[in-house]
């Protein structure tokens, strides 16, 4: 590993008040203040909530489907390597090995990181990239709140909750029961964003 590579987590997803019917990806600098908003679509978003909720659904998404077929011929994703910004996209590219081989294949950022959250591969991105695109905050707010909250002007998945004139502010008065129930509804009816917010005040109500 080339030792001037910058490890990034997942941190929140939400709606992008930038860019209408599509969502933003929050990447954490490990041990770190920065903070990188990354653009994605909806499908993505959906794939990576759907993770971050540790929501399995019915039957395997696209993202699933890739890494079960990858295990089954013996093919693990050593990393994700987000290694280019250029016109406000980022390039990204996925490393495979298999027995003696590795492989480099191009990838969309948002599919990658999809990926790499379900085989647990690390995610990296160099410093010069972190410089142009992310945004520094002082991680200690000191009342507890959730840095990904504290992030003036940077949307995160925690944000996207329901508010007092949204559909979902009901459900903040749901029982755990009523909650576990409409939560297995909407996942049987494959509505995953939905499923990921009754999901995320279920967790709420549980003290998780």
């Amino acid at each position: 590993m080339s030792q001037d590579r910058i490890r990034l987590t997942v941190l929140g997803i939400s709606y992008s008040q930038i860019q209408s019917g599509a969502y933003a990806l929050i990447l954490a600098q490990v041990n770190g203040p920065y903070r990188i908003p990354v653009v994605i679509g909806a499908a993505e978003a959906q794939s990576i909530a759907m993770r971050m909720e540790s929501i399995t659904p019915p039957r395997p998404m696209t993202h699933d489907l890739f890494v079960s077929f990858a295990h089954a011929f013996g093919i693990r994703l050593k990393e994700v390597f987000i290694y280019r910004f250029e016109d406000g996209i980022f390039s990204s590219e996925l490393t495979f090995a298999s027995d003696d081989r590795v492989i480099r294949i191009d990838s969309r950022t948002s599919d990658a990181i999809a990926i790499a959250m379900r085989t647990g591969a690390p995610i990296y991105t160099t410093p010069e990239i972190l410089e142009e695109t992310g945004f520094v905050m002082d991680t200690h707010t000191g009342d507890g709140t959730d840095d990904a909250q504290a992030a003036e002007g940077a949307p995160t998945y925690s944000e996207d909750t329901p508010t007092d004139d949204s559909p979902y502010s009901r459900l903040e008065n749901f029982t755990v029961e009523e909650l576990e129930r409409t939560l297995a509804r909407l996942i049987e009816k494959e509505n995953y964003e939905e499923a990921a917010r009754v999901n995320e005040i279920l967790k709420r109500k549980r003290g998780q």
